[in-house]
């Protein structure tokens, strides 16, 4: 019998013989409903590195910024700079950008990964476009860091419930492998989509033929948690912008939707695995209308993955600001704290790599695919505990890890004992670094209240700056 069926079961009271007792659920058997909230791009340093007591931006005994990196383009380092902009540019965060700025453990290689291209503001800072783009000591903004000012509402989160000061992207390249990763612990090509053993490990996916798109038949072969949630009969699901019917046979996308809410194929990576299309569940493939309606009902999946649309991902140079981005979470989160399912689920937030934006701390060594860069990472649930900060090591493989313990079992994407081998180098979710990501968790206290929070003042802006159409990067990853 598994964890989950003893935490389930009804069992007889010794007391009264032929009655039965539902035995209370325990620890994180409480939590009946798992959602994981995926933005775009962003380090950890550039959106919390001057939270207070979090392992944020390096300083000294009076309080002054240490870090100070190589700046070709002007001769001399740049120091981290604060931004009041809602908009950013970022940098390429392809796999040899990676490389480039960890610089072996230096990381000091973020402006260095900057391509040279004539009318980006870290060639031509002065431009009059550019004054939103850099520091006052014209560094390009990928080290700029933003504060409780401009994204108030993650600030409050993250003061409230929990945030992960040591959260990395599992994978150390850009947003596809990394929203492989996010779902099956591994990112491959396969020379047979119908054979796993035919995969092997890829993590930059040069080459447009090595993804999956819509309308194409699908090409990850090696095996996923939606197809061990499927073999235990448990529910999933993954949001989507409302625009995004590609996926969706006679999609017919809300009334007054935003015609630019389209979440790539990039990020909606659920429908390019075999075993999904095999099992008839790209229905489970559905818009966050719906999932404000689900969360209203009580009628979300155990669990569920929520991958944005472009105006609302904080994307540097996408159509949307931060506050959109920051809005449009806040939303979903406050569906899911009016609903009657608040007091039985965690909402864990966070970013799927860093944009090219400076971090101090050097990724761990998981295996030759990564970890990734370090992002930022909130626990929010009414068994969070109050304002604490996990240094704990932990990446997207922790989020399979409760997947699998809470509803599997504890059964891993183990190709010894999963019962669909595939030719993964690592179980990703054994590997002893990792601390456990259940200890955001306070299972003895009463379940906290929700917490409602307004949408930023300046919100829902949008209507990107003049640069955006001038300077915007149009072919990073």
């Amino acid at each position: 019998m598994t964890a989950l069926s003893v935490a389930l079961t009804l069992l007889p009271s010794t007391a009264q013989a032929g009655k039965h007792h539902r035995v209370d659920p325990e620890g994180i058997f409480k939590l009946d409903h798992l959602i994981f909230i995926v933005q775009e791009n962003r380090s950890f340093d550039h959106y919390f590195g001057t939270f207070p007591h979090a392992d944020g931006l390096p300083t000294n005994s009076a309080g002054h910024f240490t870090t100070c990196i190589p700046n070709p383009y002007l001769g001399h380092c740049s120091p981290p700079y604060h931004t009041s902009s809602i908009w950013q540019l970022g940098g390429p965060h392809g796999h040899p950008q990676s490389v480039i700025d960890v610089a072996h453990g230096k990381m000091n290689g973020f402006i260095r990964a900057l391509p040279n291209r004539p009318g980006k503001c870290w060639v031509r800072p002065k431009h009059q476009y550019c004054r939103s783009y850099v520091g006052p000591q014209l560094q390009p903004d990928v080290m700029s860091y933003v504060t409780r000012r401009e994204i108030p509402n993650y600030w409050t989160y993250a003061k409230q419930f929990v945030l992960e000061d040591h959260m990395f992207e599992s994978t150390d390249s850009w947003t596809l492998p990394s929203h492989l990763f996010l779902v099956s612990g591994w990112a491959a090509l396969c020379s047979n989509p119908h054979d796993a053993m035919s995969c092997k490990s890829d993590i930059s996916f040069k080459d447009k033929r090595e993804r999956w798109g819509y309308g194409t038949p699908p090409i990850y072969a090696w095996t996923s948690i939606m197809y061990l949630l499927d073999n235990a009969g448990v529910k999933w699901g993954q949001y989507v912008g409302d625009a995004t019917c590609s996926t969706q046979t006679n999609c017919q996308p809300p009334p007054n939707h935003n015609p630019d809410d389209t979440t790539a194929s990039s990020h909606n990576v659920v429908g390019g695995f075999t075993t999904v299309v095999g099992n008839h569940d790209m229905g489970n493939i559905n818009t966050h209308t719906q999932f404000k309606l689900d969360a209203a009902a009580g009628t979300l999946p155990p669990v569920s993955w929520v991958i944005p649309g472009e105006p609302f991902s904080e994307h540097p140079g996408s159509s949307g600001s931060i506050h959109s981005g920051e809005n449009y979470v806040t939303k979903l989160i406050n569906s899911v704290m009016r609903g009657p399912d608040w007091n039985s689920t965690a909402i864990f937030l966070t970013w799927d790599d860093w944009g090219g934006f400076y971090d101090h701390v050097v990724p761990p060594k998981a295996d030759a695919n990564g970890l990734g860069m370090r992002v930022p990472g909130i626990v929010i649930s009414p068994y969070a505990r109050q304002g604490m900060i996990d240094h704990q090591t932990l990446s997207f493989d922790s989020y399979l890890t409760l997947i699998e313990d809470r509803f599997l079992g504890g059964q891993r994407l183990d190709p010894a004992t999963d019962g669909r081998p595939d030719p993964r180098p690592t179980v990703r979710e054994t590997l002893p670094l990792y601390g456990d990501i259940t200890q955001a968790f306070d299972f003895t206290q009463l379940p906290r209240p929700p917490l409602i929070l307004q949408p930023t003042k300046r919100a829902l802006d949008q209507s990107a700056p003049p640069l955006n159409r001038v300077a915007r990067p149009n072919h990073w990853p």
